[in-house]
């Protein structure tokens, strides 16, 4: 039996690309709302999530929004997302906002190298595909 699960390599790119940019939205939303009186920090487990949309056990979507105002645009409820998790505060705010904005950009960071790595993976994968469909030159 083998512990490791195979995947295909361009299901496993494109899945692991997608959820990195989703990341950086939830990371970002998090940085914009530093200052917001209450705002509670969410963020993923980004190997237990890509694991689970791999198996199909969790839809693959993006992050959606919730209208405050009359005049804001409608989306769909991100509190129902079962990936999104409470962050857990170094330090606790006067205001309940629980916001670290050192570590909030620490991780936007280190986000951005990996969605840049998976990006040379996919594409990566991409080129050895394409270059297995038109043959080597001779």
């Amino acid at each position: 039996m083998n512990a490791v699960p195979q995947y295909d390599s361009l299901m496993f790119g494109e899945t692991a690309l997608k959820l990195r940019t989703y990341r950086q939205q939830i990371l970002s939303n998090n940085l914009a709302n530093s200052d917001t009186p209450g705002f509670k920090a969410r963020d993923i487990r980004f190997a237990d999530v890509l694991k689970a949309q791999l198996e199909g056990k969790l839809p693959s979507t993006g992050v959606s929004m919730t209208t405050t105002h009359a005049g804001h645009i409608e989306g769909s409820n991100s509190k129902d997302d079962p990936r999104l998790m409470y962050r857990v505060p170094n330090q606790p705010s006067k205001d309940d906002n629980t916001v670290d904005s050192d570590v909030e950009l620490s991780e936007f960071t280190k986000n951005s190298v990996f969605t840049e790595a998976a990006l040379r993976f996919l594409g990566g994968t991409l080129d050895s595909r394409l270059t297995a469909i038109k043959g080597q030159p001779s």
